[in-house]
């Protein structure tokens, strides 16, 4: 099922975009490198509700929704588990997903998918978030949260969460690297 032997390489160095990670694991979001780990956590959900967000260096759409997605998992009802890709890094298991989990959305990152059984419930494509405030993304996900959700939240201490430094980067700025 998994035979790349030769995998793509990512687009950015991967030290520049550690910080765009590290926001999310932060708050709970476990990372899905290779799609043998999108599978090991995704086939194995039993009933969970199960958020997917597809990262991005888009400084404008991922600037809003790492800081969204932050703040609604403040909320008092959350998705099960926290998942996370990196579109341009994680190049396989972001197709990975995009091809099992995604249903026919067109590719988008940044992205937001909740799934619970390999049915996918929700998405929030980038033109979705493009324009919208942290507030307002966060906003439209505790709607999702508590309509299909039942993990009791927040995803941190609210101690913790006030001591989170969002990412504030222009994707344009971060040098794609020549493979």
């Amino acid at each position: 099922m998994f035979q790349n032997m030769n995998p793509r390489p990512p687009m950015y160095d991967p030290q520049t975009v550690q910080f765009m990670r590290d926001e999310l694991t932060y708050v709970g979001f476990e990372e899905m490198l290779t799609p043998e780990q999108v599978e090991n956590i995704l086939s194995q959900t039993n009933g969970e509700s199960v958020l997917i967000f597809i990262n991005s260096v888009c400084g404008c759409a991922a600037g809003s929704a790492r800081p969204g997605v932050s703040l609604a998992l403040q909320h008092s009802v959350i998705p099960d588990k926290l998942t996370t890709v990196f579109a341009g890094q994680d190049r396989e298991a972001v197709n990975h997903v995009r091809k099992n989990y995604l249903g026919d959305f067109p590719p988008s990152s940044p992205a937001l998918a909740l799934v619970k059984n390999g049915k996918l419930l929700y998405m929030m494509q980038r033109h979705q978030i493009e324009g919208q405030t942290p507030e307002q993304i966060a906003s439209e996900l505790t709607k999702v949260f508590d309509k299909h959700c039942t993990q009791e939240g927040p995803s941190i201490t609210k101690d913790n969460y006030e001591k989170l430094v969002h990412a504030k980067a222009c994707g344009s700025k971060i040098p794609v690297i020549n493979n």
